[in-house]
């Protein structure tokens, strides 16, 4: 992307106007200002005409928002289903698998998303175990030592793509060409890769994937897209249900026969309505294109970093993301979050909580982070830079 095109970005994000330097968009970018009038629009529809009534209006937006998503991932819309959060429709999902046996097996990856782990417990409260893939030499999930973990207990295989406490980039595609050469339901928690690089869920062969709406695609709090294979669909059978997911007909109430059987009739159009337009967004300016401008931009960063006497940089994996996990000598990261973030510089911050199966391997209390987007530009860099090199003396 060019010095212009950037510069367009930014021109229509309120937060690149006030003076703000933002590197935590792994935690929550910064939405535009036509997403902004998207969510305001749908509100005073509602007000002025009936939240209710609105409604029909709010459904033409939402489906608009579910077909942009289908474009982004490469699936059809009625594979998208959206939620509230990226962890509730990840935990909606992994319910659904429905009951767990003593000696079933659930494989991830070292770098798993801790809430993904919590939700996991109900599955070994039932006598369930969780069991971590080995890493190969570059610190990623080894799609090898998986192949040979497999047997009959094997229920299912969950992949955090791209790990939250760094740049790693696991082999998702190749993951799944073992998940799927021996019938194993596959997950993949996409949350901070879904808005950052290419994702296509055919090539995946995942029969979940989720993300937040927040991060990267540059949505509102409040929103998430979960893609569910088509083929899988009969597998997932929702605790949860209404009359919007499993309507009533002659026979009873049935379970809808798209990914909707996990959504709920209550739902904020508003958000959604902001949601649709920064993924429309994101396709008109090219996934492919803003994966090349957070690859360049990271790159300089790190080599930034690498100079910096101090910097200890944490980043696992042969390729890396826009996320960089590093610790500057002598302050505590949440401190170094807190103390840049009072010179209007975001950043972000991960405990052990976060990733507790890497950080424990690492022998990391935390990291903290940068992540990078299409609308940071060589002005962000030089301040950062600047404001680190303060802070370290």
């Amino acid at each position: 992307m060019s010095p212009r095109e950037i510069q367009q970005l930014r021109d229509t994000t309120p937060g690149c106007q006030s003076g703000l330097v933002h590197f935590n968009h792994a935690g929550a970018s910064l939405p535009s200002q036509p997403t902004l009038d998207a969510i305001i629009a749908q509100l005073q529809r509602e007000a002025r005409d009936g939240p209710m009534e609105a409604g029909e209006h709010g459904e033409v937006l939402l489906e608009k928002a579910r077909s942009a998503a289908g474009q982004l991932l490469n699936a059809p819309a009625s594979s998208i289903a959206f939620a509230s959060s990226g962890s509730t429709a990840w935990s909606m999902a992994f319910q659904a698998l429905g009951r767990w046996q003593p000696g079933d097996r659930i494989l991830v990856g070292r770098h798993e998303w801790g809430g993904n782990l919590a939700c996991m417990e109900l599955a070994v409260q039932a006598g369930a175990r969780i069991e971590v893939i080995p890493c190969d030499d570059s610190g990623a999930a080894c799609p090898v030592a998986l192949a040979s973990m497999i047997d009959a207990h094997v229920k299912l295989i969950d992949l955090t793509w791209l790990p939250a406490n760094g740049g790693l980039i696991n082999p998702a595609q190749a993951i799944g060409e073992v998940a799927r050469r021996h019938a194993i339901p596959y997950f993949i928690d996409a949350g901070q890769a879904v808005g950052q690089m290419p994702v296509d869920v055919q090539a995946l062969q995942c029969d979940v994937l989720k993300s937040a709406g927040r991060k990267h695609l540059r949505g509102p709090r409040g929103t998430a897209l979960l893609y569910v294979r088509p083929a899988f669909l009969e597998r997932l059978k929702p605790a949860q249900r209404d009359v919007f997911s499993a309507p009533w007909t002659a026979q009873g109430f049935d379970l809808r026969n798209d990914a909707r059987r996990i959504e709920t009739s209550e739902t904020s159009f508003a958000l959604l309505a902001g949601l649709g337009n920064a993924l429309q967004e994101m396709n008109r300016l090219g996934i492919e294109r803003v994966w090349e401008q957070v690859s360049q931009t990271s790159e300089r960063i790190r080599e930034a970093l690498r100079e910096m006497p101090g910097i200890s940089l944490h980043d696992l994996g042969a390729r890396q993301s826009g996320l960089i996990a590093f610790n500057l000598a002598g302050w505590d990261a949440f401190e170094l979050k807190r103390r840049l973030g009072l010179k209007r510089i975001n950043i972000g911050a991960n405990g052990v909580a976060y990733t507790p199966l890497d950080m424990q391997a690492r022998g990391l209390q935390s990291v903290a982070r940068i992540s990078v987007s299409p609308l940071n530009n060589e002005d962000d860099i030089v301040l950062l830079s600047a404001a680190l090199r303060e802070l370290r003396d």
